[in-house]
């Protein structure tokens, strides 16, 4: 069947639309990388206008070769967020499960009190997350912060995850068990490839927070061997002088995982957000 003109006009309408706002949104990206290959004066005397010969200069990704060891601090945001990220999808999958297939008493307290963990900032707790690091000797250690960012992230994971776990026929988990399969088979072989899109969808959306803090590697991981990328960066910003270059070329690495991600999960995302907005 055909579409009719409305509806083809108004889907070539929401494409530019989206194309239009992506635009906007990579036009900050778009500045600092650009800047990122240009002389310190052509950055003040002409920040949107791309490098050319004469302004072309990798004096910032020089600096921070020399003054900072970046292949380490990228190598913590790395481990970081790729654990971090693990533990939140799989556990996450897992309590999603329970809460949307299992009917028990306090079902509905536990998914309560798993919204409030979206609702209250995990910031508020520093100070007592802080000492319970001090207390079990985790401070300038990787692994405090991926504890944090697993907490951080779980109440998310589990709250879109539900919903969509929720939406998976009934009748095709029961024809599982007919054929004797077990919980944990009917979780991984039907309901997990079902979900692909949603896992996507909340990999970018907790990727990104964990990727670009710098409040949890400033608190409990400020030490050399720990220093994250985001915070490596703020070596180069000082109270009178910052190096513009050294920080636009540190942005620059920082910002290339998360393109390579997009790229990666592009359409598993936009399947996840539109999911069920169109019948």
């Amino acid at each position: 069947m055909s579409r009719s003109p409305s509806i083809l006009m108004r889907t070539i309408g929401a494409h530019v639309a989206l194309g239009g706002y992506t635009l906007i949104a990579l036009f900050p990206v778009a500045v600092i990388v650009i800047n990122a290959f240009k002389s310190r004066a052509a950055i003040f005397s002409e920040p949107l206008t791309p490098p050319t010969a004469k302004s072309f200069s990798l004096i910032g990704f020089e600096t921070i070769s020399a003054r900072g060891d970046f292949v380490s601090y990228f190598i913590n945001s790395a481990t970081v967020t790729g654990v971090s990220l693990a533990l939140i999808l799989s556990f996450g999958a897992m309590a999603a499960f329970a809460l949307s297939e299992y009917r028990f008493r306090g079902n509905g307290l536990i998914a309560l009190y798993v919204a409030l963990g979206i609702m209250i900032p995990i910031r508020l707790g520093t100070v007592a997350i802080l000492q319970l690091m001090v207390s079990a000797g985790l401070v300038n250690n990787l692994l405090a912060l991926i504890l944090v960012y697993t907490a951080q992230g779980l109440p998310l994971s589990v709250f879109i995850l539900t919903e969509f776990m929720r939406q998976i026929s009934a009748d095709l988990k029961d024809a599982g068990r007919i054929d004797g399969l077990s919980e944990y088979k009917i979780f991984f072989m039907l309901v997990l490839p079902l979900v692909r899109p949603a896992l996507a969808t909340v990999a970018v959306f907790t990727m990104i927070p964990i990727w670009n803090d710098l409040w949890f590697p400033l608190i409990l991981a400020p030490a050399e061997q720990t220093k994250t990328i985001t915070l490596g960066a703020q070596v180069f910003i000082g109270q009178f002088v910052t190096d513009w270059n050294a920080v636009l070329a540190a942005l620059t690495l920082a910002i290339v995982p998360i393109l390579i991600l997009y790229l990666l999960f592009s359409r598993q995302l936009v399947r996840g957000l539109t999911a069920g907005a169109v019948k």
